[in-house]
């Protein structure tokens, strides 16, 4: 088993606790497991970091649940980081324990922690694979849910994160009305 192989293992072995189902699966398994394949069709030569980013971006996100913080902008933000934090020295652990060095620890939990987006290309490749995910997998079922300005606003918010380059792409692959495709247009 190759370094890698033994850090996606570990990161699947943890995430399979996830008391949290979705599809009849573990919430944070499934996640993991979906990042691994946008990861993939993204960036089929992806190096071991954005491989390993990908599956441990949401590494028991269950631990650290939304309703501890306080409500608002403040307390989500706090939230967001705190989890950040914490998916990154949890999986740069994992690393460890397979034998990956500092440099490419760091590196992770740079990727994780999401330090450098639209100036470090695995940052934001890493962006990128989290909005594919996202379009893919979470985009209906939030759409069905919210009010139009709601979805508009979600829609230009994953867009500006976006590389030009998965943009473009984004507008090949997933079909969406207009009004909401100009987004990734601009």
């Amino acid at each position: 088993m190759t370094k890698l192989d033994q850090v996606l293992a570990a990161i699947d072995a943890v995430n399979a606790a996830d008391p949290r189902q979705d599809e009849g699966a573990p919430e944070a398994l499934l996640y993991g497991q979906r990042m691994s394949a946008e990861a993939e069709a993204l960036f089929p030569e992806a190096p071991d970091v954005l491989r390993i980013a990908a599956r441990g971006q949401h590494i028991e996100r269950w631990i650290k649940p939304r309703a501890e913080y306080p409500e608002g902008r403040a307390g989500y933000l706090t939230w967001r980081r705190d989890l950040a934090a914490h998916h990154a020295d949890r999986t740069g652990g994992l690393m460890r324990e397979a034998g990956y060095g500092a440099e490419d620890i760091d590196t992770v939990g740079r990727m994780i922690r999401k330090e450098g987006i639209k100036r470090d290309d695995l940052v934001q490749a890493l962006e990128d694979v989290i909005c594919f995910t996202f379009l893919r997998w979470y985009f209906a079922p939030f759409a069905a849910k919210h009010s139009d300005d709601k979805v508009r606003d979600i829609v230009q918010k994953t867009a500006r994160k976006m590389s030009a380059t998965a943009r473009a792409r984004a507008l090949e692959i997933f079909e969406m009305p207009a009004h909401l495709a100009a987004a990734f247009r601009e």
